[in-house]
């Protein structure tokens, strides 16, 4: 027998290594789940992204061989490991047996042996990691593009922030569940109420509701209705595709651009990112957010004020999209320096009125 928690996190880390995201994936797979259960499914997957690095190299080190392993099986031996080492209340035996169980489940019965005989040997003893990459569980290369960018102990301490489960937070205002970074945001667009403000790639609306919270009229826009449900009614919401010309004859007091980005701040939160990502992702997302900020430009009034936003730690996705538009002021939050993902914030006033 496998316990459902193991199960779901099973199947919630193979449809992660085909493309999905975590949570998403998580949210569909949990629905039925008691609150224990779903709990140590989440523990498990976000444990086994979070160190991923750490575990591939245990494997290895516990197993001895370096040759590729088939996914299914390479799941199970992360699953089994990270119980064994990073949890405090998990029985070993029970760890081993139903990675045993799972890898049999997914039609893989001849690694069953290889599995065993690796997770029995697994233990709690401290390991000499090969390089500081594998320490930090992060891509060398994304490391080394934050020790050149930050310096090396910020570069650090943005991977260690990585590798801490994140506080759910509650904004107040809102009653939405909402990280303490991306709450910071709006307060610098200056809402004031009854203004006219535009949210650009709004879902799920959090930063909508804030400025609804804060007293403006908000318009909502989303290239896609189904991610526009998760926005407060209380806003206009329209669909529409913000890298093309917006739909609006109005211009607007207040805008905040949200803009999609690689995600590189919020790793704690989505640790499968710093394993998707690659450097052709951050070359190519600077094209569509400034295509999408020109776009905003358009739309702000005389003496509005327009902020832009991304989660991501990369240069060439804040400084570098804002060059030549007339951004006096920008800001940056660090994990591991502030608390919360890591959000990059650039203000720019719209022409006085005349």
């Amino acid at each position: 027998m496998i316990s459902p928690a193991r199960e779901i996190a099973f199947k919630v880390l193979e449809s992660v290594h085909g493309g999905a995201y975590a949570s998403d994936s998580l949210r569909h797979y949990s629905q039925k789940l008691s609150a224990r259960d779903a709990a140590l499914t989440e523990a498990i997957v976000f444990g086994c992204l979070r160190y991923q690095a750490q575990l591939d190299f245990l494997i290895t080190h516990y197993s001895g061989r370096t040759q590729k392993l088939d996914t299914a099986v390479r799941i199970a031996l992360r699953m089994g490991i990270f119980q064994i080492r990073y949890l405090n209340k998990i029985p070993a035996h029970a760890a081993v047996q139903e990675s045993v169980e799972l890898v049999k489940r997914a039609h893989k019965r001849s690694a069953s042996g290889f599995v065993n005989a690796v997770l029995r040997k697994v233990n709690r003893g401290a390991v000499r990691w090969p390089d500081r990459a594998t320490e930090l569980s992060m891509p060398p290369w994304l490391l080394a593009r934050w020790d050149k960018q930050y310096g090396a102990e910020t570069a650090a301490g943005i991977a260690r922030a990585a590798l801490e489960e994140p506080a759910h937070d509650t904004n107040a205002e809102t009653g939405r569940q909402q990280d303490i970074g991306a709450q910071s945001i709006v307060p610098y667009v200056g809402i004031k109420p009854g203004m006219m403000a535009l949210d650009l790639c709004a879902a799920p609306g959090n930063k909508t509701a804030q400025m609804l919270a804060a007293g403006a009229k908000v318009i909502a826009c989303d290239r896609s209705f189904q991610r526009l449900s998760t926005v407060p009614e209380g806003a206009m919401r329209v669909v529409a595709d913000a890298t093309r010309e917006l739909p609006f004859r109005t211009k607007f007091d207040r805008i905040l651009v949200d803009a999609p980005c690689s995600g590189t701040g919020t790793l704690a939160r989505n640790p499968e990112i710093k394993w998707r990502v690659n450097d052709d992702d951050i070359k190519r997302f600077p094209q569509t957010q400034r295509t999408i900020l020109k776009n905003a430009l358009r739309v702000l009034k005389s003496g509005g004020r327009l902020v832009y936003s991304t989660c991501s730690l990369e240069q060439e996705e804040n400084e570098g999209v804002l060059q030549g538009l007339d951004f006096r002021e920008h800001t940056m939050r660090i994990p591991g320096r502030e608390v919360g993902d890591g959000f990059f914030i650039g203000i720019r006033e719209g022409p006085p009125e005349a």
